[in-house]
């Protein structure tokens, strides 16, 4: 058999892949309501890179008090960094869409797209990286500032160390009992 050559599709997916076959069982406004959820995803992919380079090139948007202006505005106005990794190991780290910490103040932000109400864990997950990364103590944080921007709205949180110690034991915690496994799976005993 000559096979025909589909090259050009080597590591992509179909939207209606065999693989993820759920699809199937849809009907018309299923399919409909799931490719545009794809799309969006898609699209607020798109956003965050803009407002990543909007932010690293210090340019300021219309002040029009949507989503997307205010989050790139405020995070120029606050001097953050876009895209920031916080590390604490292989298997805890997170990527925030815009961080800052200068004089003694940490500052998240986070661009949310989507119509699907946001929630602060994110965020407080970001401070406790940040804090184990960096070796500081949430305590001796002066403010700690998260931000979560979406539907043309802000909401502002400012956690205080009861918050975001229990998150940093856990993921401490965490980190060693999936270590602890991958050591088992590998027939490492130690």
């Amino acid at each position: 058999m000559q096979w025909n050559d589909h090259s050009r599709l080597k590591d992509q997916h179909a939207f209606l892949s065999c693989s993820q076959w759920h699809w199937m069982n849809y009907d018309d406004d299923k399919l409909i309501s799931r490719w545009k959820s794809a799309e969006a995803v898609k699209e607020g992919t798109l956003y965050h890179e803009y407002a990543a380079m909007a932010i690293r090139l210090g340019r300021k948007q219309l002040k029009n008090n949507t989503t997307l202006n205010m989050h790139i505005n405020d995070a120029i106005g606050f001097g953050l960094d876009p895209e920031v990794t916080l590390y604490y190991s292989e298997n805890c780290f997170g990527t925030s869409d815009a961080i800052g910490f200068k004089n003694n103040i940490l500052r998240i932000h986070d661009l949310k797209t989507g119509q699907i109400k946001a929630h602060m864990e994110q965020l407080r997950g970001y401070a406790a990286l940040f804090c184990l990364e960096y070796a500081i103590k949430p305590g001796d944080i002066d403010l700690i500032e998260l931000r979560i921007y979406q539907n043309n709205e802000i909401v502002v949180e400012q956690p205080k160390a009861d918050l975001i110690l229990p998150i940093m034991d856990k993921m401490q915690r965490f980190d060693k009992i999936i270590n602890d496994l991958k050591k088992e799976k590998s027939g490492i005993i130690i």
